[in-house]
């Protein structure tokens, strides 16, 4: 059985997993929103039965044991029954429901994608950055800080410099353009004390964005040179002229030592391709989306990651990606 944990209508996992149906596979999808209410759990440790974890939704009840592969997509918090107005129970609630939760599916004998440590780690930019200039990508300067004498050293450090800034995460409710820093923006420093903020180098040039799965890559340029918004592709994706390409062997070598070393199978990795052909390493999001970059190049992404399931559950790759926690990233390779 595979294992998709993933909230309803999350549209590259209805994908995939309606592909693994079609080919006959079993797939459990759920939802980490419906614990406790609706989706209940009981594990247990015995002489007679050994260990069991079980979990009951409302189309069954499951073995966990029967796991094979796991997807770890893109995932909501438990939630406490609005029942519970005392804030002091509603937060005990939530951290049990956490700690059983957690501790069941990292009980899991089975392949992850991602392992659900590293994928945590890997979230982390500043840890990106520092692993991928380890494994020899360009990364272009950047500041993190909450010290606005730092940041206005930064931005004027070069008069043929020109910098962005950025959030580290793309939250749906508060989501932010990556912007230049214009002459308006020097005004309002002081605001960094109450928050860090991405400091990073301008990089002009062409957007890939490249999708891992397990050990194949595929590649999209988005060439948003000419748009109304060439800072930023997410703005101007309709407006871009999108091609699938091929990246050079010593590029993929150093992002797929770059994904191991974090310890994840799939990344959807952001980079540029100067006017003079350097590749330049941006981030990689560990859940990042792949239908935009599908759609507009025929590339078989989704299917990439249902075989790499299927692999995954028949045994393939068990000793490069079973057990891969967050003390991996910073071991020897």
């Amino acid at each position: 059985m595979i294992l998709a944990i993933s909230y309803p209508g999350e549209e590259h996992t209805d994908d995939v997993v309606g592909r693994l149906e079609r080919r006959g596979l079993d797939v459990l999808r759920i939802d980490l929103a419906d614990f406790p209410g609706r989706t209940g759990l009981s594990c247990t440790w015995n002489s007679s039965e050994g260990t069991r974890s079980m979990i009951s939704t409302p189309d069954g009840t499951f073995d966990l044991q029967d796991v094979r592969a796991a997807w770890w997509r893109r995932v909501r918090h438990p939630s406490v029954d609005p029942a519970i107005t005392d804030p002091n129970a509603a937060a005990f609630v939530l951290s049990e429901t956490n700690e059983a939760v957690d501790g069941m599916l990292d009980s899991l004998d089975c392949l992850w994608m991602n392992p659900r440590a590293a994928d945590n780690a890997a979230h982390h930019k500043p840890l990106q950055w520092t692993v991928a200039r380890q494994v020899g990508l360009t990364v272009p300067d950047t500041l993190v800080t909450t010290d606005p004498d730092h940041a206005r050293k930064f931005i004027h450090r070069s008069s043929g410099c020109q910098t962005v800034f950025k959030a580290f995460i793309a939250m749906a409710d508060a989501w932010r353009e990556t912007r230049l820093v214009e002459a308006s923006d020097l005004d309002h420093l002081e605001s960094v004390r109450l928050a860090p903020v991405i400091f990073q180098d301008y990089v002009p040039g062409v957007d890939l964005r490249i999708i891992h799965v397990g050990e194949k890559f595929y590649t999209a340029e988005l060439d948003a040179r000419s748009t109304s918004y060439p800072v930023d592709m997410r703005m101007v994706i309709g407006e871009a002229n999108v091609r699938s390409v091929f990246l050079p062997e010593s590029v993929e070598e150093r992002l797929l030592a770059l994904q191991k070393r974090l310890g994840l199978v799939y990344g959807a990795i952001d980079m540029r391709r100067t006017e003079t052909g350097e590749y330049v390493f941006l981030e990689v999001n560990p859940a990042g989306q792949w239908l935009f970059v599908e759609s507009l190049t025929g590339l078989p992404i989704s299917q990439a990651v249902a075989d790499q399931l299927e692999s995954m559950a028949n045994g393939v790759n068990r000793n490069s990606y079973s057990k891969v926690t967050a003390s991996a990233i910073g071991g020897s390779h």
